[in-house]
C-alpha cells in the first residue's frame, strides 16, 4: 500500500466517523435520556445542530471520493442535498416567524419545516453510509 492509498483511506474514514458523529450523538443521547427518565426522549434538532462535524466529515469523504474515483456522485449529491435542506429549513423558518416565536409551531408552515428536517436527516444518514461504504472499499484494496 502507498502513501497516496494510505491518505485516501484516512480521509474516508475520519469523514465517515464526522458524518456519522451528529446520527451516534443523538442516538446515544436519546437511549441514555430514555433510560434515565423513563420516558422517550429525542433531541430531534440535534444532527442540525452538530451538522458542522459532519460537513467537514461530508469535505473529507469528497475529497476521498474524488482520489479513490468511487461513490463521487452519491456523497457530493447527499452533501450537497444536506446542505441545501438544513439552508432552506432554516430560511423557511424565519420567513414564516418559526424561528423568532412570532408564529406558534403548527399548521402546513411547521408540517414543511418538519418535513425539510426530516429530509435533511435523511440525506445526512446516506452520506453516511456512502461514507462507510467508501472507506470499506478503501480498506479491502482493489479488486481483481
Amino acid at each position: 500500500m502507498n502513501k497516496t492509498e494510505r491518505l485516501s483511506q484516512l480521509l474516508a474514514t475520519v469523514g465517515a466517523a464526522l458524518a456519522c458523529f451528529p446520527l451516534a450523538a443523538t442516538a446515544l443521547f436519546s437511549a441514555v435520556g430514555t433510560i434515565r427518565s423513563g420516558r422517550f426522549r429525542l433531541d430531534y434538532l440535534m444532527p442540525a445542530e452538530l451538522f458542522p462535524a459532519a460537513l467537514l466529515g461530508g469535505v473529507l469523504l469528497v475529497w476521498a471520493a474524488l482520489r479513490a474515483r468511487s461513490r463521487v456522485r452519491p456523497i457530493g449529491a447527499s452533501l450537497a442535498l444536506a446542505v441545501a435542506l438544513l439552508v432552506g429549513l432554516q430560511a423557511l423558518a424565519v420567513v414564516t416567524g418559526l424561528a423568532s416565536g412570532r408564529t406558534e409551531p403548527g399548521g402546513w408552515a411547521w408540517a414543511l419545516v418538519l418535513a425539510a428536517l426530516a429530509g435533511f436527516t435523511l440525506a445526512l444518514l446516506a452520506l453516511a453510509v456512502e461514507g462507510t461504504l467508501l472507506a470499506r472499499d478503501l480498506r479491502r484494496g482493489p479488486t481483481a
